[in-house]
This record gives C-alpha cells, sequence and structure tokens, in this order.
C-alpha cells in the first residue's frame, strides 16, 4: 500500500469512525432557548469526539494496512483474474 493509498484509506475510515461516534453521550436541553433546534446538543464535546475518532480509525486502519501487507487477502490476484 503506497501513502497516497494509505492516507485515502485513512480518511475514509476517519469519516466513517466519526459519524459512528457523533451520537455517544448527546444530551438535549430540557427547555431549548427560542429560534434554537429541540435536538441540538446541549454539550457537544467535538474535540473528544474528534480525539476519540483519530485513535479508533487508526486501530481500524492498522488492521486493514496489516491484511493488506500480509497478503492474506490478495488484491493484487483478485485485480488479474477480473
Amino acid at each position: 500500500m503506497g501513502w497516497v493509498t494509505g492516507v485515502s484509506v485513512y480518511v475514509v475510515v476517519w469519516w466513517v469512525v466519526l459519524f459512528a461516534v457523533l451520537p455517544w453521550g448527546v444530551r438535549t436541553p430540557d427547555a431549548p432557548e427560542p429560534g434554537m433546534a429541540d435536538s441540538a446538543p446541549v454539550r457537544p464535546r467535538i474535540l473528544l469526539k474528534f480525539a476519540v475518532t483519530s485513535l479508533v480509525a487508526g486501530i481500524v486502519w492498522l488492521g486493514i494496512y496489516g491484511l493488506v501487507v500480509s497478503d492474506l487477502i490478495s488484491f493484487r490476484e483478485m485485480a488479474k483474474s477480473l
């Protein structure tokens, strides 16, 4: 896996993990202010969610990288057969 492919895979994995992490710990206000959405979180803690997302995405990326480098599943063989 080249570095461009590795970065691309990490970015895709990061965004997928972010959308899985965003709903964690969301609490809505009991009485929202006028003009604000009822579903807006009280404390979004977005920096914490970005940190967790980066950590989880890094672990998932390492698994994908290990799978590609180990040739347990050969993507080159699949491409030749197509």
